[in-house]
């Protein structure tokens, strides 16, 4: 068997009861933290924007725009929650992929498994096939590519597998499917977009767009190009797909909404901050030494939510002050803050070659990075770090639980947010998706109420504080 047939056998055939139960596992952990990131993103204006576009140029009921009361065909709502999914940077990464895997393959599911009357099981089954074939053809499309690009690309042969799945297509549509999607995948120079932040991002919303148009098509006979997961030079990154689950031990889950790449940074401002009991207003100045990646984001005062996503001193101040880095802190409504934009004026980024070195050689799997900082006080004293290493988070189920609260509970109330908990937990059992997607189909008030009349919610006050 060559490796294309190998891969459009797993997609096509993957059943629930053969998967193995670490990744059975997996596959609920991964839907509980991307719904829980999309659901928490409906406060963004890309959010408002890309949901009543879907609305209206995908025209249907097949398909729920989240917590808008709206409804498209899938491919429209797949672009629409896809675009909620990664709006807050808070969204899974994965090995290989140097990005964003669940923000696209979890809208492209459910929108999917929901037009089609699909079951739990067979949207988990889904949700695996999407992970194995993204973390696969993530690799191969940066060994490919000379141009970093964004999510969007590699992730539109993903959703294209998860669409394909949940269609039924037939052995050789499925590898039409994928090559259909290779084809059309967006070119998504991901650094330009790192310079200049928009909502462009990552092109998400179209990575899980085009691999559901991408199925669709090749389901009426539509024909595509050999998928590079078929390329000889990628055979032995590829073959042992169906036998080896990678998703099981290197998908990862974010605590912070901002870009991975300053991480390490306010891990090791952090901890300095708490070993020495220190105020922020005890603070003159803030070196951070970094990886080129971090230094090239953007470095202003932001103006949109994008600027403070990309950005490592915003982000970075913010954490200082408040002891958290979620919606709160990034949205626009925190964005005029006084005593954030003060102590962002008092933060300079600078290149480190040791930094700069150590991403290099972890570069393929984008999981270490390194950054060191040092803190010079009013009183005159400095205080170093040291190169600190953010190495990509560990979680099981009860913190992923405590994030989803604590993300969830900023749009929906507490009785919904469990009661989504518990379905997820038993998502197999769902004879139906829609019994998944019913409770978040009308347009919801109060996580906007919560921030605007009642002040932000805390980790702590929702009672999800994260280790």
């Amino acid at each position: 068997m060559n490796t294309m047939d190998r891969v459009a056998g797993f997609i096509r055939n993957l059943k629930w009861e053969s998967i193995p139960p670490e990744a059975q596992q997996r596959a609920r952990w991964c839907l509980l933290d991307g719904l829980g990131a999309a659901l928490a993103g409906t406060l963004t204006p890309v959010s408002r924007i890309a949901a009543g576009y879907a609305a209206e140029s995908w025209r249907g009921e097949g398909a729920t725009i989240l917590l808008r009361g709206l409804r498209a065909r899938a491919p429209g709502a797949a672009f629409a929650n896809a675009c909620a999914g990664n709006a807050l940077d808070i969204d899974d990464d994965a090995i290989f992929t140097r990005g964003h895997p669940g923000a696209q393959l979890i809208p492209a599911a459910l929108a999917v498994a929901e037009e089609s009357g699909a079951s739990g099981a067979a949207l988990l089954e889904a949700l695996v096939v999407g992970y194995e074939v993204a973390i696969r053809t993530g690799r191969c499309w940066h060994d490919h590519h000379e141009i970093y690009q964004g999510d969007g690309a590699w992730g539109s042969v993903a959703c294209a597998a998860v669409a394909a799945h949940l269609l039924g297509l037939d052995h050789n549509k499925v590898k039409h499917a994928l090559g259909i999607a290779e084809y059309h995948a967006p070119n998504a120079p991901v650094m330009r977009n790192v310079r200049h932040p928009t909502m462009v991002k990552h092109a998400i919303g179209w990575g899980a767009m085009t691999g559901v148009t991408s199925a669709e098509l090749a389901g009426r006979g539509f024909t595509g190009i050999p998928c590079i997961l078929g390329f000889d030079r990628y055979r032995e990154w590829v073959e042992d797909i169906g036998e080896r689950y990678w998703m099981t031990d290197w998908v990862f889950y974010k605590a912070w909404c901002s870009c991975a790449w300053g991480h390490p940074a306010c891990l090791a401002a952090l901890n300095l901050m708490r070993e020495n009991a220190l105020s922020v207003d005890a603070i003159k100045h803030i070196q951070v030494r970094t990886f080129e990646e971090a230094v090239l984001l953007y470095q202003g005062c932001p103006t949109t939510t994008d600027e403070a996503q990309f950005n490592v001193r915003w982000p970075l101040a913010c954490l200082l002050l408040d002891g958290e880095l979620g919606p709160n802190q990034v949205l626009e409504h925190r964005l005029g803050d006084p005593r954030a934009r003060a102590l962002v004026d008092k933060i300079e980024l600078v290149l480190d070659p040791e930094a700069d070195r150590l991403y290099r050689e972890a570069k393929e799997m984008d999981l270490r990075m390194h950054s060191a900082v040092e803190i010079t006080l009013e009183d005159g004293r400095i205080l170093d770090s040291g190169m600190v290493e953010r190495a990509a988070d560990r979680w099981d189920g009860a913190a992923l639980e405590a994030k989803f609260r604590w993300l969830v509970g900023h749009v929906l109330e507490a009785p919904v947010v469990e009661g989504l908990i518990r379905q997820v937990a038993e998502a197999e059992a769902l004879p139906s998706v829609r019994e998944l997607l019913q409770p978040l189909q009308a347009p919801q008030q109060a996580g906007q109420s919560r921030i605007s009349q009642h002040g932000p919610l805390t980790r702590r006050e929702s009672g999800s504080e994260l280790r």
